[in-house]
């Protein structure tokens, strides 16, 4: 039953926030004279002495305390004797995890927002230095129109702006207090409810007791945000993957992030971008696992809630992890430029530019254009060439009106400086969006 029923060997991890949870609500339960300012006192000075103690390694854990909550308390005990009895009062640990927790997610949060943007930045940086440079642009991993590196690498901006978003709303959400709910129904005792928020740094206390206690949404919005996030991440260290290896050279990768081979000298394996990719698999069960441990419960508190925690943490570790390794990769990563021209180039990827100009500069139909435009990529094909290396002549045998003109649109360069249409991949509308970002961080 102890090691069934013990939490106390992962739930520690919210001493600090335990403590300043009392800390708040001793203070509070002095301010409203339902305990003796010297019994208040003792128990702040106790409670720091403890903190002091367990940040320092010296606090020994007890499984038959079962948590966090009950360890603090019978140290306190020991430490101020009788006024340690007094904390208790007006609260229940039904109020006071669910407090505790929220704290603890809610400094998670923080912390993802800040690396979030640490990241964000190391990408602007990427697209600021490559915002003329053309590569291919896929779908369904062929090669379908040039596109600029700085464009690819502010498309990641937006994704990682979004998941900053979803955080920083979830944090305002999930930023009322449930201290002072108690076991399930609020307490008789006269607490002052908006004073242990204050306090806290919440907005408000919970409005209604029996959903204080019973709520895990903020946890669940903290994995369903964490996952989203860690799905960018996975589609970002895929493409890492593929651009590092000796088939694409699009990019190398450093030392710092890379590792060599036990027996093949040559190798240099993208290892932290692959376990990158592993490590979401973990972040999309935690929110399962949250997910399924929550969904039959009726209100208010089920022990099964105690099974929240280690769910969160090992989450909010493995993305915090992926985090600081992706930034990491980002900044120290060099695009291979003629590698990315060169392959710009191959697959016909000025097809769509060169049916663009039939339509535009000789009026035809776009189906008709893209008719034209596939007969002449399939003698292209057959010559073994590309379709800027075609002759006028060839041209004019699949449609006579065709001139010189046309191969102004046929380069990569130009046809990426002519995809000038808001959110485009032409330079100068890569420059004004990370300007735009750059702006918006500072």
């Amino acid at each position: 039953m102890e090691a069934i029923n013990a939490s106390i060997g992962f739930d520690q991890r919210m001493a600090a926030q335990d403590i300043e949870g009392s800390r708040a609500h001793a203070a509070m339960l002095a301010a409203q004279g339902i305990i003796d300012g010297k019994d208040a006192e003792a128990i702040r000075e106790g409670l720091l002495t403890i903190l002091s103690e367990i940040e320092g390694g010296g606090f020994a854990f007890s499984t038959a305390l079962e948590d966090i909550h009950m360890n603090v308390e019978a140290r306190l005990k020991e430490v101020i004797g009788e006024p340690a009895g007094r904390l208790h009062t007006g609260r229940s640990r039904n109020d006071q995890v669910a407090t505790d927790f929220k704290l603890w997610t809610r400094d998670q949060l923080d912390a993802v927002d800040q690396a979030l943007g640490a990241l964000i930045k190391a990408l602007l940086a990427q697209a600021e230095a490559g915002a003329d440079w053309v590569m291919p642009g896929f779908t369904h991993l062929q090669v379908a129109q040039p596109v600029t590196w700085g464009h690819h690498m502010m498309a990641y901006v937006e994704m990682f702006a979004r998941d900053r978003s979803r955080i920083q709303d979830a944090r305002r959400r999930m930023n009322e207090c449930p201290l002072g709910a108690a076991a399930l129904a609020g307490t008789s005792f006269p607490i002052d409810r908006e004073a242990t928020a204050q306090a806290l740094g919440f907005d408000r206390p919970a409005a209604n007791s029996l959903d204080a206690v019973s709520d895990r949404d903020f946890a669940l919005e903290f994995l369903a945000a964490a996952s989203i996030c860690a799905m960018h991440l996975s589609r970002l260290a895929e493409e890492l993957v593929i651009w590092s290896s000796a088939q694409f050279r699009f990019v190398t990768l450093s030392d710092r992030f890379s590792t060599g081979s036990s027996i093949m000298p040559q190798k240099k394996n993208p290892d932290a971008a692959e376990l990158i990719r592993a490590k979401i698999g973990r972040i999309f069960g935690a929110n399962v696992a949250l997910m399924t441990v929550m969904k039959g419960l009726p209100l208010a508190y089920s022990k099964d809630m105690q099974e929240d925690k280690e769910q969160v943490f090992d989450a909010a570790d493995n993305l915090m992890l992926a985090l600081a390794a992706m930034e990491g990769m980002v900044k120290d990563m060099s695009a291979n430029r003629d590698s990315l021209e060169v392959a710009a180039a191959t697959g016909f990827s000025t097809a769509t530019d060169l049916a663009d100009w039939l339509v535009r500069v000789l009026g035809m139909p776009f189906r008709d254009a893209h008719h034209v435009t596939g007969s002449l990529v399939a003698k292209a094909e057959a010559k073994g060439c590309d379709l800027p290396d075609l002759s006028l002549e060839e041209m004019q045998s699949v449609h006579e009106h065709i001139t010189q003109d046309v191969f102004d649109v046929l380069g990569v360069h130009n046809s990426v400086a002519s995809r000038t249409s808001y959110g485009g991949t032409a330079p100068s509308r890569v420059r004004e969006q990370v300007a735009r970002w750059k702006e918006a961080l500072a």
